[in-house]
């Protein structure tokens, strides 16, 4: 037996800190439906073949038996049993697609989540609102979007809020204007990439040459 594992048993405090292994990470079907077993558990629905009815639809493909294991487990655990929560990538990723693109599953995990965490919900609201300026060109809405910022718990988008503060006409005309520096900054980066693959070792003829011809 490894040492680490012989000084993990003695560590134990209690028998539970015993049972810890990859095994324990291991994905299931199951696991993007949780949430909604553990909402409807939760509002007294906690008979097994009625939730696999109604997961079914949502598009789990799993079988009875697993849905049966996993609420026999919340019933019968001296812990709360619960789903495991979705990395913070995944709720970013959430977070910032577009709320029609995502799946019902998706939705519903992102509900509970910002259900939860009520500074990810004011995340949410904030950057929804952002993306909506942004796409629909509604620049003269961005000061009150940046009061409704300043009113929240959230210092990360308080030091977004100061830093467009500073440049608050760029940002709004950016926000309301057709006109863009895309084209602009897709050459400069192309450039930057000709320049790259030669390593420097190139003359300035050579590169313009590449740059006409590319």
């Amino acid at each position: 037996m490894a040492w680490h594992t012989v000084k993990r048993f003695s560590d134990a405090a209690k028998p539970e800190d015993l049972f810890t292994g990859q095994w324990q990470n291991r994905t299931s079907v199951l696991d993007d439906y949780k949430p909604y077993l553990d909402d409807r558990w939760n509002d007294g629905i906690t008979i097994a073949w009625k939730l696999w009815e109604e997961i079914v639809p949502l598009g789990y493909k799993g079988s009875y038996q697993r849905v049966r294991a996993y609420l026999h487990k919340k019933r019968t655990s001296p812990r709360p049993v619960t789903a495991r929560p979705p990395s913070p990538r995944t709720v970013s990723g959430w977070i910032l697609r577009r709320p029609e693109t995502l799946t019902e599953q998706e939705q519903l995990q992102l509900k509970t989540v910002r259900t939860q965490c009520p500074e990810l919900d004011a995340l949410t609201l904030h950057v929804r609102s952002f993306a909506t300026m942004l796409t629909d060109r509604q620049g003269e809405r961005l000061p009150a979007w940046l009061d409704a910022v300043r009113q929240d718990d959230l210092p990360s988008l308080h030091t977004l809020a100061a830093g467009i503060d500073r440049d608050i006409d760029a940002v709004t005309a950016g926000l309301t204007l057709p006109w863009s520096s895309g084209a602009v900054e897709g050459h400069v980066n192309r450039i930057k990439m000709l320049k790259r693959q030669m390593f420097g070792r190139a003359g300035f003829q050579l590169l313009r040459k590449r740059v006409l011809l590319a």
